[in-house]
């Protein structure tokens, strides 16, 4: 069994992420929100989603409806659909992501609206 220290993590200024697995049409990373934080509200022109709670507890925007999703909670996010993630308790959060479809690199993100100042539209 391996560490997560052992796989490479790329910190944002939301979090960070670490990618578990990948091949050819998907990849699977981990998501550490942390506390108050939150991704763009973006989409993808490319690829496909599926979001499970580990830990913690989530605020998901899809398409502008919001939901609430604690640890075994997950939710699919289609292609083409206006997705957020966000941390909305009092620690650290932790979602495994499934990435399907042609094309699973983040030059895939269009980013509708985002706290950091990196929009794309």
């Amino acid at each position: 069994m391996f560490t997560k220290t052992e796989l490479p993590t790329e910190s944002r200024p939301w979090g960070t992420f670490t990618v578990l697995d990948a091949g050819n049409g998907f990849q699977v990373k981990r998501i550490e929100v942390d506390v108050g934080r939150r991704l763009s509200y973006q989409r993808h022109r490319e690829r496909s989603e599926h979001w499970v709670v580990a830990s913690g507890v989530a605020d998901v925007v899809l398409d502008g409806r919001a939901s609430r999703l604690r640890p075994g909670g997950s939710v699919d996010i289609p292609l083409g659909a206006a997705h957020r993630l966000g941390n909305a308790g009092g620690e650290l959060l932790v979602v495994i992501e499934v990435q399907w479809g042609d094309y699973v690199g983040d030059d895939d993100i269009e980013r509708l609206e985002d706290d950091f100042g990196r929009c794309t539209a």
